[in-house]
């Protein structure tokens, strides 16, 4: 998983997912960190967002705090693309997770393959960065 930290107008601004795209087959979509957004963001060939998983980085964890799909996308597996291919760059990274999000916990619940990267957290040290 690497890095882009290059991001363009409308991907920049974005405070949710795009609505276009929902027809993109998973294998098509492409997961990236967008640490300038502080969220791993779930991208259609055409760099549309489709979603994000928006995170809080901690020494030696990544919190995640919220996961958000395209209403339109919705039902075609962008979140679970979404959560294995953040939980992957956040294992190739060797730091640990804290799912807070309901839906990154429920995902890690139904793949216990991935439950060896959570980690504890005390909630008021997330709350004060």
């Amino acid at each position: 998983m690497t890095d882009d930290t290059t991001t363009t107008g409308a991907d920049a601004a974005a405070t949710t997912p795009a609505t276009g795209a929902a027809s993109t087959p998973t294998d098509e979509i492409t997961v990236v960190d967008n640490p300038a957004l502080d969220r791993f963001e779930a991208r259609a060939p055409d760099g549309t967002v489709l979603g994000f998983a928006a995170y809080v980085r901690q020494p030696g964890v990544v919190v995640f705090t919220h996961t958000e799909v395209a209403e339109a996308a919705e039902g075609r597996g962008v979140g679970g693309t979404l959560a294995r291919g953040a939980l992957d760059a956040v294992a190739a990274s060797h730091q640990g997770v804290v799912p807070f999000c309901p839906f990154i916990r429920a995902w890690i619940r139904r793949h216990p393959d991935y439950r060896e990267l959570v980690r504890k957290a005390d909630a008021l040290d997330v709350l004060d960065t």
